[in-house]
């Protein structure tokens, strides 16, 4: 019997993974990739009856196909996410914790799931995934003074941006290689003390969101900025921190930000206004590749000729301003 691991390869699905491997250890075949490649379900066809999944951080909706068929196939699934389902299957042999609310992420279903026995990588995931609020009301309850706290969040960042990039070929360390290296840490603090490749992904990043930062928006909506960055690695690995920055510097806007795809088109990264906290996934779903969060979205391909189309949905979709009159 063979058990896989399937996981979103950044922050809120790595930390959500070591959070449950941590009180439930099992060998396990690991299944991830970039953030985007959220289609993961599909590279597990040989599974068969008597195998089992756990599938964390990667959207039911895109999966549903292959769910269904292992689930056919007699395989049990474990299923934890945040992001849109559609219509969740009633099958014995599917155990499923989903909430799309807003202030949600994996590792904070999965810490609801453990009862808060590894809260601390529940808060990285939270931070990772541009949740701070929720990441600090989590964190409550471990009294951090504020400067571990600042550690934390740090980590839950630089997990993030290891993610980032549109093939395998853009990220810093692959996040299979990544999860066994942090799975060695019941502590996060331990392994920033000890691994240096947590500070390779920081220092990468603080690299490339310097390049970016000098770039100017493309276009300036009523409640919406769009940033386009040129076709290379570390635009494309960018492209997500540099939405978030900008959203949280920003945070009555709606900011996009695109970066040129080498076959044609753009890839999209959609973060609503955080004073709004919803809208974005509404938006990228009116297009083919379009899926993720209510708070942060994105697109996969943007046709060069629909990009007209995008930036009216978006002024439509974010009219104003949040807190303007």
């Amino acid at each position: 019997m063979t058990h896989f691991d399937v996981f979103n390869g950044d922050a809120d699905g790595l930390c959500a993974l070591h959070q449950l491997r941590l009180a439930a250890p099992k060998d396990s075949v690991l299944v991830s990739g970039v953030k985007r490649d959220v289609a993961l379900l599909q590279r597990i066809g040989e599974a068969g009856p008597g195998d089992s999944v756990t599938v964390l951080d990667v959207s039911l909706a895109t999966n549903r196909d292959a769910l269904l068929m292992l689930l056919d196939r007699g395989v049990d699934v474990e299923y934890f996410d945040h992001h849109f389902a559609g219509e969740i299957p009633v099958h014995p042999r599917l155990t499923a914790t989903i909430d799309t609310s807003p202030d949600v992420c994996t590792g904070i279903l999965v810490d609801r799931h453990l009862g808060g026995l590894h809260r601390p990588w529940a808060v990285v995931a939270a931070f990772g995934d541009n949740l701070p609020q929720a990441a600090r009301k989590l964190a409550r309850p471990l009294s951090l003074p504020e400067a571990p706290l600042g550690e934390l969040e740090g980590l839950g960042v630089a997990l993030a941006y290891n993610a980032y990039g549109d093939s395998e070929r853009d990220l810093i360390v692959h996040p299979a290689a990544l999860y066994r290296t942090l799975s060695r840490y019941a502590d996060p603090f331990e392994f920033m003390r000890h691994e240096s490749i947590y500070r390779r992904i920081s220092d990468t990043r603080d690299e490339d969101l310097g390049m970016a930062r000098v770039m100017r928006p493309e276009q300036v909506l009523a409640g919406a900025t769009i940033h386009i960055l040129p076709d290379a690695p570390w635009a494309r690995r960018v492209r997500g921190a540099l939405a978030n920055e900008l959203a949280n510097h920003q945070p009555g806007l709606a900011h996009a930000v695109l970066t040129h795809k080498s076959d044609g088109g753009y890839m999209v990264s959609v973060r609503a206004p955080i004073g709004k906290g919803a809208g974005a996934h509404d938006l990228c779903r009116k297009f083919p590749t379009g899926g993720g969060r209510v708070g942060a979205a994105g697109i996969n391909h943007l046709p060069i000729d629909q990009m007209p189309v995008f930036v009216r949905e978006l002024d439509k979709a974010f009219p104003r301003s949040v807190g303007s009159a």
